[in-house]
């Protein structure tokens, strides 16, 4: 067992975190949340642009969440000894290098590695910049500040996912896709400006300390296996020996990973914390709720594929969702502070469920389901405004000081991995009912589809993989009763 030494957290005590430095670490959020998360949408201009594979591109899609997932929490422990302005960083030099990548991908034979490379790289970056720059709100700022720190740091990532649809479609049918990226670049530049200066910060010396290598080997198997098989199931044949080498990778990989990890003081991934049941219940809530960002990847595909619309077209239906999570997130923070954290979270994730069951009547002519759309995008942006601050708020304040960039990046890890498997599996469900033109033909003696005909499979398909995406809210529901307690947090 490894001892700390006596030194105390290497942070500038007399340093109050400021605007200057709030809005450079939100710029590097961003260049994930909505420049990266651009791909939702404009994945098949993509697709056609560099002449790849449908499977190939949903991987490029979730491969940067994927990666952001897999080494979050080692950035975030990584930032808690090594420093969190460091990793912070290192993080914007790494958002750099993957726009890159991806802003220059040729079509042709180089067009997939460079692609799905500058993707992966691009999640690093995300899983340097999400744990450091939220350990740093918890070392800068306390109370009513941190809470405007967490809001608006919220914006950055909610409001920016929000509005990666709207500004994709807008950047791919003006400029092209490719200056989404170029642009990002000149962001994370900025970012780097901005936060100059800022004295380190970091957790007290660990002596004895060893990365922990065999457990971040297991976790990335674990993950990677997983992703390709949800991806590459139907592709591949569920009952074929690839598949079932997969399936069996992954629970080798996973069975390894919780042996490496438990009872292991330096392991990345700290068990100890989830017996805050606060904490387990914000992030397991946060996996669920973020996994129902598949539900953007099915609705506008569908009104894409299904309907013919453009990349900028589909992107206009969710100009309520970006409006509503940048206008009420705020109000999210003061339901925190006036009902605690368990009522604003139940409500945004009730709300979440409402916009969900928006999009679902796929059976509809696609005039009157752009109008649904519409209401159920602003609803849902509305929802997540009323969940993200209380949530992350919650996760933050259980968390000892010293442990804050590890279990910040625990959180994420749920974000990102969230968002990565609902891609996953959304697209994996959208993709394989549809693609075969079969559809799910018992849903036509129970539902009556209006209009065309030759695109029912796909209509079928997405309602069926919304109806997962609904599922996960169900579920996140019941994890917030039965882990958050009610009424207000004591200080």
């Amino acid at each position: 067992m490894s001892t700390t030494a006596a030194t105390a957290p290497a942070a500038d005590a007399g340093f109050v975190g400021n605007d200057r430095l709030l809005f450079g670490m939100i710029l590097g959020v961003v260049t994930f949340w909505l420049f990266a998360q651009t791909t939702l949408n404009i994945a098949p201009d993509m697709q056609r642009d560099l002449g790849i594979a449908a499977g190939t591109m949903n991987n490029a899609v979730a491969m940067a969440a994927l990666f952001s997932g897999i080494f979050i929490v080692v950035m975030g422990g990584l930032a808690d000894r090594l420093g969190r302005m460091r990793i912070l960083r290192t993080g914007f030099v790494l958002g750099i290098a993957g726009s890159l990548l991806v802003g220059l991908a040729p079509s042709g034979a180089l067009a997939a590695p460079m692609l799905l490379l500058g993707r992966a790289v691009q999640g690093l970056s995300a899983a340097c910049i999400m744990p450091a720059s939220l350990a740093l709100v918890k070392a800068y700022w306390d109370g009513a500040g941190r809470q405007r720190a967490v809001s608006l740091w919220s914006i950055g990532s909610w409001g920016g996912s929000g509005l990666a649809a709207l500004f994709g479609g807008y950047m791919a049918q003006s400029l092209g896709w490719r200056w989404i990226f170029f642009i990002s670049v000149a962001v994370s530049l900025l970012g780097l400006w901005l936060v100059r200066g800022t004295p380190e910060s970091k957790a007290a010396a660990v002596q004895g300390y060893r990365f922990d290598l065999p457990g971040v080997i297991a976790f990335m198997v674990a993950m990677v296996a997983l992703q390709v098989l949800v991806t590459q199931g139907s592709t591949l044949g569920w009952g074929s020996p690839l598949a079932i080498g997969l399936a069996i990778a992954f629970v080798v990989a996973a069975v390894a990973f919780f042996r490496i990890e438990a009872g292991n003081a330096h392991g990345f991934v700290d068990f100890r914390l989830f017996r805050n049941r606060v904490y387990t219940g914000a992030t397991l809530s946060n996996f669920l709720v973020n996994a129902t960002v598949g539900m953007q990847l099915v609705s506008l595909q569908l009104v894409q594929v299904g309907g013919g619309m453009s990349a900028q077209q589909a992107g206009l239906l969710t100009l309520g969702y970006a409006i509503a999570i940048i206008a009420f997130i705020r109000v999210g923070e003061k339901l925190l502070q006036r009902f605690g954290p368990r009522k604003p979270m139940v409500w945004g994730c009730a709300i979440t469920g409402v916009a969900i069951a928006c999009l679902m009547p796929t059976n509809i002519m696609l005039d009157a389901y752009r109008v649904v759309a519409v209401a159920g995008y602003t609803l849902f942006g509305l929802g997540l405004a009323f969940y993200a601050t209380p949530s992350t708020d919650a996760a933050l304040s259980s968390l000892p000081m010293d442990q804050s960039g590890a279990g910040a990046g625990i959180y994420k890890m749920a974000s990102s991995l969230g968002a990565a498997l609902g891609v996953a599996v959304s697209g994996a469900i959208f993709t394989a009912l549809g693609a075969a033109g079969e559809g799910i033909r018992w849903l036509e003696g129970v539902i009556t589809f209006q209009g065309r005909v030759d695109n029912l499979a796909v209509r079928e398909a997405a309602m069926v993989a919304l109806g997962f995406n609904l599922l996960m809210v169900a579920v996140a529901i019941a994890s917030i009763l039965l882990t958050i307690p009610a009424g207000k947090r004591g200080k």
